[in-house]
């Protein structure tokens, strides 16, 4: 018993008539240049003959069923456009940290206390008291390649100006710290060496502490409480931005020696003032390992580790922080193509599921063709190129829409993106790949249908 296969008649899309009037104006000087010159050469040239046939032979598929063509492409339209979009916001998430790091300032090494531990309960990073003001003089004089040298000791404490009020990060630091991370000051000055030396109570805002205490008010020259003391603005910074080791923006900064008398004063067992971290600053980059070495030889010889004992310090450079930005972000971004890709996925199977519609539906288009003389892999060409060419359109215009919708999220969202050209290759290829293997089933079984039986079908 034959079943008969009936024919499906998908709606055809309807084109306006302007749209159908240009194009018919314009096809008619392309008829006659491709005539001119491509005819004369197709049919003297046998080789490019043989090629270009295939070819034209798609086309002609494709262009005579444009919503069929349409429908197609639409899941890989929709998987690009994903694909770009997503990435273009892991990329940019991780320009954007990257830069925060580096804006803090060149060629700088963290050098962090160790952890605490107690019952057997290790605490994390930076929770010892381990590092002194006077490993970071040592370091300024005994270890080469150094520029500046800047201890930091951070504080919680309430601020009061006037009717305002915040909650801030009291940083205590030396007047090496400005230029050690790159500070341009808005308004006023720095504190002086002579400031510090004095323990003057004297106070720098960063922008974001300034705006919220004062807003647009000139801030130099004003009083503010910290804790129970008063200090006298004498400096505001310019916005920076906020990064994973500093947020200076909030920060209020006054000298380290102030810190110590006024709000905050953390001593060793023998006596010593502790810090929080310290920032050193080098003369170049390539100089780093060997400043690695030193300092770490230094400050276990000053600490009095034993030799293979675990340092209580960590000495952190800004390669390594980039480094593992960019490991963590890269797999972000690979997560969020994965997802993407699965839209592309489904679109490779609607290509399938429409080209398989597309062979039932031609199925006497190809018995006249193989009647007249086409060979299997004619019709198998003809189909995989169709599918080819239907998905680098979908990929093309899926890109056009990704990018889109990329400007979109960071004009509307306010989160950066970065679209960068290897993705948009990827994409492209991606989409070529899905058409050529989700389009070689539908192909194939095409290329086998039997010619008799193609021409009896309606």
């Amino acid at each position: 018993m034959k079943i008969k296969i009936k024919k499906i008649h998908l709606p055809r899309l309807q084109w306006p008539a302007w749209l159908k009037k240009a194009a018919g104006r314009a096809s008619k000087p392309l008829a006659v240049f491709y005539e001119d010159h491509v005819g004369i050469e197709l049919r003297r040239n046998t080789k490019l003959k043989k090629f270009i046939d295939p070819l034209h032979t798609a086309w002609a598929g494709i262009a005579t069923h444009k919503f069929r063509s349409f429908l197609t492409i639409l899941g890989v339209v929709i998987g690009v456009a994903a694909v770009i979009s997503l990435m273009s916001v892991g990329r940019g998430t991780q320009a954007q940290i990257l830069s925060s790091v580096q804006n803090l300032g060149a060629n700088l090494l963290f050098i962090s206390p160790g952890s605490t531990s107690s019952s057997g309960v290790r605490s994390a990073m930076g929770s010892a008291t381990t590092l002194t003001a006077d490993d970071a003089t040592a370091i300024a004089k005994q270890v080469s390649y150094i520029e500046a040298v800047a201890p930091t000791q951070r504080a919680n404490a309430q601020v009061i100006a006037g009717d305002s009020n915040m909650n801030s990060s009291i940083t205590g630091v030396t007047p090496d710290y400005q230029q050690v991370l790159s500070l341009e000051i808005e308004d006023g000055n720095f504190f002086t060496q002579n400031q510090y030396d004095g323990a003057s109570k004297v106070a720098v805002l960063g922008y974001t502490a300034k705006d919220n205490l004062f807003g647009e008010s000139d801030a130099v020259g004003e009083q503010i409480r910290v804790g129970n003391g008063q200090f006298k603005v004498i400096g505001t910074l310019k916005e920076k931005g906020t990064s994973m080791l500093a947020n200076t923006d909030t920060a209020i900064f006054i000298p380290l020696t102030t810190l110590r008398q006024t709000v905050n004063a953390t001593r060793t067992t023998s006596g010593a003032y502790t810090v929080n971290q310290i920032i050193v600053s080098l003369t170049d980059r390539k100089y780093s390992d060997a400043a690695i070495a030193e300092m770490t030889s230094l400050l276990e010889t000053r600490h009095r580790i034993a030799a293979g004992a675990d340092d209580d310090f960590s000495i952190t450079s800004q390669e390594d922080i980039v480094a593992t930005i960019t490991k963590a972000s890269g797999s972000m971004t690979m997560l969020l193509a994965a997802i993407a890709a699965i839209s592309l996925l489904v679109g490779g199977i609607g290509v399938m599921n429409i080209m398989l519609v597309s062979v039932i539906e031609r199925t006497r288009e190809i018995g006249i063709r193989k009647a007249l003389g086409a060979h299997e892999r004619d019709i198998w060409m003809q189909f995989l190129i169709e599918a080819g060419i239907l998905t680098l359109a979908g990929g093309i215009i899926g890109v056009i829409i990704g990018w889109i919708v990329s400007i979109l999220i960071e004009v509307i969202g306010g989160t950066a993106t970065v679209v960068s050209a290897d993705i948009i290759i990827l994409a492209i290829s991606v989409s070529i790949a899905i058409g050529v293997f989700f389009g070689f089933y539908p192909a194939w079984q095409a290329s086998r249908l039997n010619p008799i039986e193609a021409l009896r079908s309606d």
